[in-house]
């Protein structure tokens, strides 16, 4: 999984362009953005680009209100999943189809402006 994906400004999600660029809400957002796999914590840490020390800040509470959680073990390995039941994972992907629908009528919208014609 390319780093820079999650790393850069011009791929980041609209939720991390509307609620802001913090170290837990870009975990998050990492897992919502991929709902159907699970991962160790190495592969989140190098898929965002982030440091072990402010990984290891933040994840603990995400497990810990069960917004991750783990979805099975290799050997002593960990592998963690977004939980799509939890209250705030789904407001969250509510949020994220909901102004995207904004986003897309606008630039639709914008597109049948008619064109002035000069004469």
């Amino acid at each position: 999984m390319p780093e820079e994906l999650y790393a850069k400004k011009e791929y980041e999600s609209i939720i991390i362009k509307t609620l802001g660029d913090s170290p837990k809400l870009r975990i998050v957002d990492f897992f919502l953005d991929n709902p159907l796999f699970d991962f160790t914590k190495k592969e989140v840490i190098e898929a965002l680009g982030m440091s072990k020390q402010t990984f290891y800040k933040y994840f603990p509470e995400l497990e810990e209100y069960e917004i991750v959680k783990v979805s099975r073990k290799i050997g002593k390995a960990k592998l963690y999943r977004i939980n799509l039941e939890h209250p705030l994972v789904i407001m969250l992907r509510d949020y994220e189809k909901k102004v995207s629908l904004q986003i897309a009528e606008k630039e639709a919208a914008k597109s049948k402006k008619p064109i002035p014609v000069k004469a």
